[in-house]
């Protein structure tokens, strides 16, 4: 992607304050979020869901779940990881979760990707929402847990809505989803459970491969 916001293309006006202009310039350049299309199928239309979808299905989510989280969570605060962490893919793009060539280079886009895209807001509010990301990441509170989870549960349950759609991928087996979805019983053992549960099924009616 270019260096050019989308606000160089029709700026603001000049007699904005400084603060206020970088925040609405931060708001309009994150609208390319909705362009960033994932791998997951919709439900409810003959498509793929975007960014802005998935994390606005995450931040639902974890409102009406988070009764299963396994330790006491800030919902407030783990709704506002789910939806800061992935406008980095902005920059950096998708990476699916069973893409292992991407998965070599996610680390350094993304870094790299959050700190282009931060740097946009006001110094305060690029700590705050990289610090956000950075929580996310690192998955050591309660919040990241949770947050991680929802991010994994979404998409399996997109996946057998559509009867396979992204276990279909090559080289994905029941034992490598099951694998990559065990960091939703690390945040509750109730959705890791129903997690378990419905890729057992999958594999059952011939959605998932089995493992060799």
């Amino acid at each position: 992607m270019d260096d050019v916001l989308l606000t160089d293309k029709n700026p603001l006006p000049d007699v904005l304050p400084e603060r206020l202009a970088a925040q609405l310039r931060f708001v309009v350049e994150v609208d390319r979020l909705k362009t960033v299309v994932r791998q997951s199928p919709l439900v409810a239309a003959e498509r793929r869901e975007n960014d802005a979808e998935h994390s606005w299905h995450l931040a639902l989510m974890v409102i009406l779940l988070a009764e299963y989280a396994d330790e006491p969570i800030d919902v407030g605060r783990t709704v506002q990881l789910v939806v800061v962490h992935d406008l980095i893919e902005i920059h950096a793009g998708d990476t699916p979760l069973y893409d292992t060539v991407g998965a070599e280079t996610q680390v350094e886009r993304e870094q790299a990707a959050a700190d282009r895209l931060f740097g946009l807001l006001p110094a305060d509010q690029a700590k705050r929402f990289r610090d956000l990301w950075d929580e996310f990441e690192a998955r050591q509170t309660p919040e990241a847990r949770f947050a991680k989870a929802m991010d994994r549960l979404e998409p399996l349950l997109l996946n057998w809505m559509s009867r396979g759609g992204t276990w279909h991928t090559p080289g994905v087996t029941a034992d490598v989803v099951r694998a990559r979805k065990s960091v939703i019983a690390d945040a509750s053992a109730a959705l890791g459970e129903a997690a378990r549960a419905v890729i057992d099924e999958g594999e059952r009616r011939g959605w998932l491969r089995p493992s060799p």
